[in-house]
């Protein structure tokens, strides 16, 4: 029964990032994918989910569930 729980959307395949953390991040200042990186300690490597974060950046650190994840 999954009833209520959320859904867990990997935005950054290569650091194993999800939405969660990078809404997390936004929220606590995060204003540039770098920042972002760091503070979820990754770094930079594809570059396919660097569109996906900086929608979450301008959105606030909204879920990017809509957005949906990197290919």
């Amino acid at each position: 029964d999954r009833e209520g729980e959320r859904e867990t959307v990997y935005i950054c395949l290569c650091n194993g990032m999800t939405d969660a953390q990078i809404s997390a991040a936004v929220a606590a200042g995060a204003s540039r994918p770098k920042e972002v990186y760091c503070a979820c300690g990754g770094r930079a490597q594809c570059g396919n989910c660097t569109a996906t974060i900086l929608t979450m950046i301008r959105a606030g650190g909204d879920s990017a569930a809509s957005a949906g994840p990197a290919a």
